[in-house]
């Protein structure tokens, strides 16, 4: 259930702002298709599980640490942004868990799913992005960019995404604290 004919770019260079913004816009549009009960929402939410898995293992392999170590975030920005991806796993399994796609059930599924990404993205955005901009020389966001670029598109390339893959990442994130066990 991880191949998707839904396009979800294939950037292979440059500022890492501006590709992981790209990718927040895809998420934007995904989400809005998720929404609209005439769209394709298998093909959809399959596309969105891939891009949302592949996008935050790039994040969290590369462009956290990186950024941490240039001192533009701190330790707990990085770590509230893994919490944040951990929270979006989350509410993408109980997207993905439910069988059909025209139900009530799946329209609150999808609600809280947008509502999860959603505050990311913004979030993300003003902590993470803007002292990035700030604080990382051209170069440097260049060379980020494309460690982030390869990153994630060896992950969609991999097949990631699956709901067996995405149900391993919420328990990861409870065992190492990031989730309650009671979410």
């Amino acid at each position: 259930m991880t191949e998707t004919d839904i396009d979800l770019g294939r950037p292979i260079q440059g500022d890492v702002v501006d590709l992981i913004l790209d990718d927040h816009r895809r998420f934007e549009a995904l989400l809005r298709d998720l929404r609209d009960s005439s769209s394709d929402r298998d093909a959809v939410r399959r596309a969105l599980a891939m891009l949302h898995t592949a996008h935050a293992i790039a994040e969290e392999t590369h462009v956290y640490p990186r950024l941490e170590r240039k001192d533009a975030i701190s330790a707990h920005e990085a770590e509230h942004g893994e919490h944040e991806h951990a929270e979006g796993h989350e509410a993408m399994l109980a997207v993905l868990e439910l069988r059909t796609t025209d139900t009530q059930a799946f329209d609150d599924a999808v609600e809280e799913l947008a509502k999860v990404v959603n505050h990311h993205l913004t979030e993300e955005e003003l902590t993470i992005l803007n002292p990035a901009r700030e604080e990382v020389g051209d170069r440097a966001r260049a060379e980020l960019g494309e460690k982030f670029a390869t990153e994630r598109n060896q992950q969609i390339d991999d097949g990631c995404g699956s709901v067996e893959q995405i149900r391993e990442l919420v328990a990861r994130a409870r065992r190492e604290g990031l989730l309650d066990d009671e979410d």
